[in-house]
């Protein structure tokens, strides 16, 4: 247990080293679409409710929990899209809790019939709070002993949970079948520390470039339903301060089964920022407009046994608003988003 924890504190201190911070992932990248780019808001061009969770390193004696929920509509009439979301991020050691609301706009420019330019911003309100009792200093982990020693000669001041505005903005270009978006969170670059003096602890913009291509495989009938068969490659490369990762991966749908796989990581830089994990998905996209996801990472590294690697499930459910036969809206609906997870 104790050599558990000892590999845990090593995880955090290096994951947000120098003063930084990293973002949370999820490994379903577009099951999240809000939290990937504000620009997919209203996307879909229907109304779309949805809840992301992942469990990360359930493997250590403490890990990491994210939970997401988010909804978002499209008007024809302003050619805008319009959304809110809730986002909990949860470190169970040190109780590290960051929580936002965020509201999104996006504006959808259209370049020809089946082209189109989103631009699209957020606004989120966030609280951070932790109760560092449990905090580990450097000077108490023994790494020959694989042991953590009971004190410090640092001592914790009196802290109280702090509010910030966090900004960010993004952009897609869409077709009936290719999309191509990038992002940029936290252009703001809010303070992160929970002491008043200190200068360093920030959190650093986050900048991402994400696409995809879907390729219809035709359709088939099956006890009286038809169902569009269609496979997709789609990847995400993302960079925040020193650290740099790309998700590169692909799925399938066939009548109404889901099953995809993906990498993370860049080959050839190694060290902890880059671990490399294998993503292995399966999931259920039902007539009603549900689309459910779940989805395992297979940790490539040396501590992939400690850790576990990690849980993921995603929901969402998409629907008209209105009647949509009075503005024949089904028609105009993206292929390239019908079931991306």
């Amino acid at each position: 247990m104790r050599l558990k924890k000892l590999l845990f504190c090593l995880l955090v201190f290096i994951s947000v080293g120098m003063g930084y911070a990293q973002d949370f992932h999820y490994s379903q990248f577009y099951a999240a679409p809000l939290y990937l780019n504000p620009a997919l808001t209203g996307s879909t061009e229907l109304s779309r409710v949805g809840l992301n969770y992942r469990k990360q390193w359930p493997g250590l004696a403490h890990d990491f929990n994210s939970y997401s929920a988010y909804f978002d509509h499209y008007s024809f009439d302003l050619r805008s899209g319009f959304g809110v979301a809730v986002n909990s991020f949860h470190e169970t050691n040190y109780k590290i809790v960051t929580s936002d609301v965020s509201f999104f706009y996006a504006y959808n420019l259209k370049l020809s019939e089946k082209v189109n330019f989103r631009m699209g911003t957020q606004a989120a309100f966030v609280r951070r709070s932790a109760a560092l009792d449990n905090i580990v200093f450097g000077d108490q982990v023994d790494l020959f002993t694989r042991s953590i020693n009971p004190t410090s000669i640092d001592q914790i001041p009196d802290f109280e949970p702090y509010n910030y505005l966090d900004i960010s903005f993004g952009g897609l270009l869409t077709t009936e079948y290719l999309w191509l978006g990038s992002s940029f969170h936290h252009v703001n670059e809010p303070g992160l520390s929970f002491f008043p003096d200190d200068d360093f602890g920030f959190l650093p913009i986050k900048w991402s470039i994400h696409g995809g291509w879907n390729f219809p495989l035709g359709a088939n009938t099956y006890f009286g339903s038809k169902f569009d068969n269609t496979a997709s490659i789609m990847a995400n490369y993302k960079q925040q301060g020193p650290f740099r990762q790309i998700d590169i991966g692909s799925q399938l749908l066939y009548r109404s089964l889901i099953t995809g796989m993906s990498y993370r990581g860049i080959p050839g830089l190694r060290g902890m920022p880059n671990q490399d994990s294998i993503i292995l998905m399966v999931g259920l996209k039902l007539d009603t407009g549900m689309v459910i996801g779940y989805s395992y990472d297979f940790m490539l590294s040396n501590i992939g046994v400690q850790t576990k690697g990690a849980h993921e499930i995603s929901v969402r459910y998409q629907f008209f608003m209105g009647d949509p036969r009075y503005r024949n809206q089904r028609s105009r609906l993206l292929k390239c988003f019908d079931f991306m997870m």
